[in-house]
């Protein structure tokens, strides 16, 4: 069991009073609070490391060209992955747009873009535009009313070989855990490759590609106790060498003339510029943090908190429910008539951070018929106590706008 109020003292934001009241934080779906442990970790690296990796020969290069790789292999190894199968990016959304545009270079005319309708813009967008710039279809596997995916069709989805298959491993909006392992067992029969959306799974519950047998799962550091502006591609190494690269710039090539250009190795074909050395640096610190607690910790309190959140708010009059009952930590819903934004605002009153919108999955609201819902998604900092708030909270909202 975690203990949720020890571990609140490693997050110095959360000591923060709102109108004199506790900062409940129950936002985590779009980012998450950063331990000491990571701020430190990022602090001592401009402090006496900082230096460009793999661009010399000096003390101080050697010291961030070990850092960032010593980052690439801890996170390499939290996700099952062989280091030089890490690729670093800014976030998932960048990691994404990398797979869709290198990877349909490979597709021929015509050929199909296989997603879901539960996804994320950052699962959508990228595919829009490589279908209309290569001339690609786009399909979208069905969804349930539950929120959950059709998987009796799902066959009948794979029948055409899509040339890819992306989906997201946990819905941001609803919480659905696809299942992740059969839905690729199906694409590999298809003979398509597969691309996964883990940026609301890899922080919350144990994730292994080797497993799960995928060619790419993308990632952000900061859902995951890490900072902004770094996230993770896992992409096959056997991949790697074949497509062509996204961006073009230093450390990217082996080689340059005026007439043409060789890349470089695996993964720094994919890395063109200077990194983000600081920013891999605190997400190593953030994932040494989420071992130490234990992902299957983590995931289990998630549920329990989000079962317990359900449970409060169901006795609130009008409330609509929206995702399975055992999806992972996050409840989203509304309240009779209410605007989400409406609800949010008096949750902030009382110190309360939730989501309110359309979560950047504006098809997915369409098909709820959902201008935007409110969203209360947990973490392994979040307690009971905090979810009594939101209901007692939320109980206050219909009570004065119902």
């Amino acid at each position: 069991m975690l203990n949720p109020e020890k571990i609140r003292a490693d997050f110095p934001i959360l000591s923060r009073k709102f109108k004199g009241k506790r900062l409940a934080y129950l936002d985590n779906a779009a980012t998450t609070q950063k331990p000491v442990q990571v701020l430190q970790a990022m602090d001592e690296f401009y402090r006496n490391h900082n230096a460009n990796p793999h661009r010399g020969a000096y003390t101080l290069i050697s010291e961030a060209t070990d850092l960032y790789e010593s980052a690439r292999r801890n996170i390499a190894h939290f996700i099952g992955a062989k280091p030089e199968e890490v690729i670093f990016t800014r976030n998932a959304t960048e990691s994404l747009n990398l797979v869709a545009f290198v990877a349909c270079q490979e597709a021929k005319p015509g050929a199909r873009i296989l997603l879901t309708q539960m996804e994320h813009h950052s699962n959508i967008v990228p595919w829009q535009l490589a279908a209309k710039r290569l001339r690609l279809k786009i399909r979208y596997a069905k969804m349930r009313s539950n929120g959950t995916l059709c998987m009796e069709d799902m066959p009948k989805e794979f029948e055409g070989e899509p040339f890819i298959f992306s989906f997201t491993h946990v819905s941001n909006v609803l919480g659905t855990i696809n299942n992740a392992a059969k839905l690729i067992r199906l694409a590999r029969k298809a003979g398509s490759l597969v691309c996964i959306d883990a940026a609301q799974s890899v922080p919350h519950m144990p994730v292994d590609v080797r497993e799960l047998g995928c060619d790419f799962l993308a990632f952000s550091g900061h859902k995951m106790l890490g900072p902004a502006g770094i996230g993770v591609l896992y992409m096959r190494k056997e991949l790697q060498e074949t497509l062509p690269p996204f961006l073009g710039g230093g450390d990217m090539i082996k080689s340059v003339s005026f007439e043409e250009s060789e890349w470089n190795s695996p993964p720094y074909k994919y890395e063109a510029g200077t990194p983000n050395v600081a920013g891999a640096v605190g997400l190593s610190a953030a994932v040494d943090y989420l071992k130490t607690a234990g992902m299957q910790k983590i995931a289990a309190h998630e549920q329990k908190l989000a079962d317990y959140c359900r449970k409060e708010l169901s006795h609130l009059p009008k409330i609509r429910f929206h995702g399975p009952r055992n999806g992972a930590g996050i409840v989203s819903f509304n309240i009779g008539r209410i605007h989400a934004h409406d609800v949010g605002q008096f949750a902030d009153e009382d110190g309360i951070a939730i989501r309110t919108g359309h979560h950047c999955a504006q098809p997915l609201m369409k098909l709820l018929g959902e201008p935007a819902t409110a969203r209360a998604s947990f973490y392994l900092y979040n307690t009971q106590e905090e979810a009594d708030k939101l209901a007692a909270s939320m109980k206050r909202a219909a009570k004065t706008l119902g």
